[in-house]
């Protein structure tokens, strides 16, 4: 760690462009080369069905892949793989999630707008969703249970969970747990684009699904992507990048927190990025020291060492220009570090989720106080919501009006449809008013 050098620096000494660049995200790629190649993935998988997942899947992540499908047998033999507290671990997230989730039903609501005019809003669950659990260097059985029991709470009829197999074609026994748990009704041995594409456009073992969810990498993300645009008429959660963290913090702080968090973001990946705004030259130095020293102690310490590469350690004049610096940045993950920062709230809009006091580690939300941790970033806070119980419904409205309400409203309806020369449109009401004349 020795040649890890992380800067400290003073926000008003920047100017407006070097500001820009000290808020820039990690560059995303989506290359020409990036692009061609999932497009070339989900043609082969739409035209040539189980045989070219099975293909991909061989080629990417298990050389002796012969079928998609996780059997009940198989499930069933992970399943009794699990330890006992993993599995206690696993059922107290599962019991904090579902109640903040639950709280979320949405309620169906019916206005008169008029005399004799009914107007509705009905919500309907979603009835077929694919949640999509990365694979890779780590096991994520904290994605199925944020994708798996608001699809379950909802009550969306058929639940489809993807995840790459390993080398060996065996997945975590953790995730076959959490899919027993949310009452997931199948398991895809796939990952990357082709698992996106049997989700949007099925194949022999797959049905299609309604709406796809879940994190992933560059060629997960941008499988996504172009699905959602083209005519499978399939729907993503949200856009997402590369993990990332602001942590607010004053004197009152403690840097070895703060550090710890930022860490706890940084070992996502090399790409992810962190960053912390204090009014405080000495706090941000104390906090540059604690980054190195626990770094060199990480199991991942080669990863969160790229990602600190891209971190900013920034000194505000006050706590509210690093309110406002917040606000501009729009952070997956907020930490706010000193006392009193629930008082900070209203002013703090634009981020996923937000960490309140010097006792509510990021990683909580992560994995068991209750919230969900998919969540916008790379400045989509700005405009896109965490994900959440309503992401598994789809709203839809209900209109009655009798004759007499029909008739209040015709001379608007008439002189609106001629204003705009829909004259179909008006003749609809004019042959319906002069029926009951």
């Amino acid at each position: 760690m020795s040649t890890l050098d992380i800067k400290v620096q003073r926000w008003n000494e920047l100017n407006e462009s070097e500001q820009r660049q000290q808020l820039a995200r990690p560059q995303q790629s989506r290359s020409a080369e990036l692009k061609s190649i999932v497009t070339d993935i989900l043609s082969q998988v739409r035209n040539q069905g189980d045989d070219a997942v099975i293909r991909l899947t061989q080629q990417f992540d298990y050389p002796a892949a012969q079928s998609l499908a996780l059997s009940s047998q198989q499930r069933a033999e992970l399943i009794e793989q699990l330890q006992p507290k993993v599995k206690q671990a696993i059922d107290t997230a599962y019991a904090t999630i579902t109640r903040f989730h639950a709280a979320q039903t949405p309620q169906d609501l019916m206005v008169e707008t008029a005399t004799g005019v009914v107007c509705e809003s009905r919500y309907a669950p979603l009835k077929s969703v694919g949640l999509y659990i990365p694979g890779g260097t780590a096991t994520l059985p904290s994605t199925a249970l944020m994708l798996g029991v608001p699809a379950q709470l909802a009550g969306c009829s058929r639940k489809v969970l993807a995840t790459p197999p390993a080398k060996d074609g065996s997945i975590p026994a953790a995730i076959a747990y959490v899919a027993e748990l949310c009452e997931i009704d199948d398991i895809i041995l796939c990952g990357g684009a082709q698992a996106i594409a049997a989700l949007a456009y099925g194949t022999e073992s797959v049905a299609p699904v309604d709406k796809i969810f879940g994190p992933g990498n560059a060629f997960v993300t941008e499988a996504k992507l172009q699905v959602s645009q083209d005519d499978s008429a399939v729907a993503i959660d949200m856009p997402a990048g590369p993990s990332e963290l602001l942590v607010i913090a004053d004197d009152t702080a403690n840097p070895a927190f703060v550090a710890a968090d930022l860490l706890s973001q940084a070992e996502h990946g090399a790409d992810s990025q962190v960053i912390l705004l204090t009014p405080s030259a000495n706090m941000a130095e104390r906090v540059r020291e604690q980054l190195l020293a626990q770094c060199a102690q990480l199991s991942r310490k080669d990863i969160a060492a790229q990602a600190l590469a891209n971190s900013r350690l920034l000194v505000t004049t006050d706590l509210m220009q690093a309110l406002d610096v917040s606000e501009r940045y729009a952070p997956e993950h907020l930490s706010l570090q000193f006392d009193n920062a629930r008082d900070a709230l209203p002013q703090l809009t634009r981020a996923g989720s937000i960490f309140v006091g010097h006792y509510t580690p990021e990683s909580g939300g992560d994995y068991a106080t209750g919230t969900n941790h998919v969540l916008p970033t790379y400045g989509y806070a700005r405009n896109y919501s965490s994900l959440g119980l309503t992401d598994f419904y789809r709203r839809y409205t209900v209109q009655e009006a009798t004759a007499d309400g029909l008739k209040q409203l015709a001379d608007a309806i008439t002189t609106l449809a001629e204003l705009e020369g829909l004259d179909a449109h008006k003749r609809a009401v004019t042959i319906r008013t002069e029926d009951v004349q």
